[in-house]
């Protein structure tokens, strides 16, 4: 298979797979309603404004520019994909680059159209084309499910400063699947960096000579 061809399948199965379990979830489960697999792994159904770890600034002007961000990051990461097709690089790096674009594409379709597709999932599980949505285009909510609350209600030790003695959980931050596509494409351009990177890593050790 050509590198071109992995990299539209890698692209294609990831967009899809992450669309699919949010459509499910979204129209499956209230907020903060899912399920428990195990102890320490579970559904669970939160929503975000789209910052990594649900953090957000502001407000819906802080959301606009975070959604057209993405969307311009984007074109970046198609630009460099092709140039490491063109290049030939290991089958590795096309797949990390791939999951990369795939996991901003993922969030970004969350962010600019389920506003206007869906209704509220408030006490209420939300209805797909809804024709009372609850946002507007490009003010949609990311949808996040996977939970890992591998240690649940540890108590501090009180001898840490600031903290001791409080109750901590971890994994507390909830992602999904394009989170998580973005992670192990990032894992795999750090292994190969070498295929990746190379042009940097020649002119630093020219620098270094």
């Amino acid at each position: 298979m050509s590198k071109k061809n992995i990299a539209i399948l890698t692209i294609l199965i990831a967009i899809i797979l992450d669309q699919v379990l949010k459509v499910y979830i979204k129209t499956t489960y209230a907020l903060n309603g899912g399920f428990e697999i195990f102890s320490w792994f579970q559904i669970h159904f939160v929503e975000n404004n789209g910052m990594a770890m649900g953090f957000e600034f502001g407000g819906e002007i802080g959301k606009l520019f975070l959604t057209l961000f993405r969307i311009v990051a984007v074109f970046a990461i198609v630009y460099w994909l092709i140039g490491n097709i063109k290049r030939k690089v290991h089958n590795a790096v096309i797949v990390g680059i791939a999951l990369i674009f795939a996991g901003a594409v993922g969030n970004i379709i969350d962010s600019v159209f389920y506003g206007v597709i869906f209704d509220s999932s408030n006490n209420n599980v939300a209805t797909l084309f809804a024709d009372e949505p609850y946002g507007t285009l490009f003010h949609g909510k990311v949808v996040d499910m996977f939970y890992f609350p591998f240690i649940k209600d540890a108590i501090l030790p009180e001898w840490i400063p600031f903290v001791g003695g409080d109750s901590f959980t971890f994994f507390q931050y909830i992602f999904n699947p394009a989170d998580a596509y973005i992670s192990v494409g990032v894992a795999l351009l750090f292994v190969f960096s070498k295929q990746a990177f190379p042009k940097e890593e020649k002119e630093n050790k020219e620098i270094t000579a």
